[in-house]
């Protein structure tokens, strides 16, 4: 299959729940953001993902891959290099690779006893 996809993507909207199931109760329902990276293309994808915040200058850039033909789902939750990511805090995410690869945005919000999953696309920015 052709790479589909794009190498920059932006996903506005971030925040991870400080409080919610802990992993004791059930790792699966820790609270948290995830970018899902699908790479259909023949060579790996390098990314960078740099974060935003209102109140402060960017961190980053966060390193990965995502070997060709596969996907990879990110939980900015657990990134821990160059910074871990801060709970309770709003924050923005640029994706860049330097492969076309499609990223989706996924947030789990487990603070209540009736969970909450939100999925959206992120914006193709080039």
């Amino acid at each position: 299959m052709a790479a589909l996809g794009r190498k920059t993507w932006v996903i506005p909207e971030g925040w991870i729940p400080p409080q919610g199931a802990s992993a004791q109760e059930d790792p699966t329902l820790v609270p948290h953001e995830t970018a899902c990276l699908l790479n259909t293309g023949p060579r790996d994808a390098q990314v960078r993902i740099t974060i935003y915040f209102a109140d402060r200058e960017p961190a980053g850039p966060y390193t990965l891959t995502v070997p060709a033909r596969r996907t990879r789902h990110l939980r900015f939750d657990l990134l821990r290099e160059p910074e871990p990511v801060p709970l309770g805090t709003d924050f923005s995410s640029v994706i860049e690779a330097d492969e076309p690869i499609v990223v989706q945005h996924t947030r789990l919000d487990s603070r209540r006893d009736s969970l909450a999953l939100l999925s959206t696309m992120a914006w193709p920015a080039d």
